[in-house]
């Protein structure tokens, strides 16, 4: 389907609903922006807004459109968040290079599941940061780039339990927890002395 075709499909759909996120400012202004002549990945943005806004679905979105579920997935949430007047604010031409916002924002998606973001899996792959971040800033970047990145923070997209169990025999992780419950004893008696002590 071409742009423009499906352009009218998005316009001639969204007539005929109630909205669920948009205030009637925010829909006006969408709607008449979708009339001009914009870049194709503004006037995705603006779809899925709108789509969203319809309440379909973000499966249903992908099939009108033809984006990523991941590309969906954020636009929805802005929609969802009341911010649908920010959708020319992401700059698609901005410098490419990794920048400060992009490292932090890295460092917080690695400590999050990804499941707070929506994603139906639990741990984080390179990969799949490095779509989200570039879905989100803008930045592209290679898996190995993301994995380095995160080894100069000390950081890993594998969960600390796994990591222990390779890097620790299992002779080692039974000392640790047999530590662990020695160590609680004393500080269980320690306190209750101080107790007596001070009646």
């Amino acid at each position: 389907m071409s742009s423009s075709a499906h352009q009218n499909q998005v316009l001639d759909l969204y007539d005929a609903h109630d909205s669920k996120f948009l205030t009637p400012f925010q829909r006006r202004t969408l709607l008449k922006n979708l009339q001009t002549d914009l870049q194709p990945e503004y006037r995705r943005r603006i779809e899925i807004i709108l789509l969203a806004d319809m309440g379909k679905s973000q499966s249903n979105i992908c099939e009108i459109i033809g984006c990523s579920q991941e590309m969906a997935r954020y636009w929805i949430g802005i929609a969802e968040a009341g911010m649908a007047h920010k959708w020319n604010e992401r700059r698609i031409g901005r410098p490419k290079t990794v920048n400060n916002q992009y490292i932090e924002r890295l460092k917080e998606l690695v400590t999050h599941s990804p499941r707070e973001y929506g994603y139906a899996f639990g741990s984080w792959t390179a990969q799949w940061l490095s779509k989200h971040l570039a879905n989100e800033l803008g930045i592209e970047i290679s898996d190995r780039h993301i994995n380095r990145l995160l080894k100069q923070m000390g950081l890993s997209t594998k969960s600390k339990s796994s990591q222990q169990q390779k890097n620790l025999p299992n002779q080692d992780a039974n000392i640790t927890i047999c530590d662990l419950q020695s160590n609680s004893e004393p500080s269980f008696n320690w306190s209750f002395n101080l107790i007596q002590t001070n009646n």
